[in-house]
């Protein structure tokens, strides 16, 4: 079994030790690194090249939001899940237009933890329950895809690239990747993490505040 690197990242020594002890007693999870500030993390990220980054937002000598967006920018293939006590609803929205793929709240249970540290990994997004509410879409954003957008919508959210959404809708890589430059445009957002939160968020609304089994966020 191929174990999923991960980095923790916060600044409270009891807290990240806490963090670090229940993912290092998954099987499938290997904590090879900590941190104590946003700064410090990013240099860690470029030294131990991590699946995942589980990233505290609140931290002093480097906030894990600047940390967030270097990561995103400089090191696509690290994942970031934004852990925190903080229930905002304007820090959960910048922590995903930063390139958080996923983010939870620290109440999150243990198993629901590891598996949201998996889904990340896979780049596919979790949200927290409630998170989604401060990510509302727009009804008519949503209505103005096309059906073939909408299908590769359903894919960008399933945490699907493009080269696999091509393959899944039997196109080419360069119509998928125009199809999902459409829809960051239609949902009037920057970049595919977002989009992906925006369509969970309105599959949510859709079911009267109640997720299904497919679209169900794993926490």
């Amino acid at each position: 079994m191929t174990e999923i690197r991960v980095l923790v990242v916060d600044d409270h020594d009891l807290l990240r030790e806490g963090v670090v002890g229940t993912l290092s007693s998954f099987d499938d999870i290997e904590v090879v690194g900590q941190a104590n500030n946003g700064e410090a993390a990013v240099g860690l990220v470029a030294d131990l090249d991590p699946d995942v980054v589980v990233m505290d937002l609140v931290m002093p000598g480097g906030s894990g939001m600047d940390a967030i967006r270097k990561i995103s920018a400089n090191y696509s293939r690290t994942k970031v899940l934004a852990l925190t006590s903080f229930t905002d609803g304007s820090m959960v929205r910048r922590a995903i237009e930063a390139g958080a793929t996923s983010f939870l709240f620290k109440t999150v249970d243990l198993d629901d933890f590891a598996n949201a540290v998996r889904m990340t990994a896979a780049g596919q997004s979790t949200l927290a329950p409630g998170v989604a509410a401060h990510l509302v879409a727009k009804p008519d954003s949503i209505g103005d895809l096309t059906q073939r957008e909408e299908e590769v919508a359903n894919l960008i959210a399933a945490g699907l690239s493009n080269a696999d959404i091509a393959r899944e809708l039997h196109m080419s890589v360069f119509t998928a990747k125009n199809h999902v430059r459409n829809i960051l445009m239609k949902l009037q957002v920057q970049s595919r993490t977002e989009a992906a939160s925006l369509i969970l968020n309105h599959r949510y609304q859709m079911q009267g505040g109640s997720w299904d089994q497919e679209s169900a966020p794993s926490s």
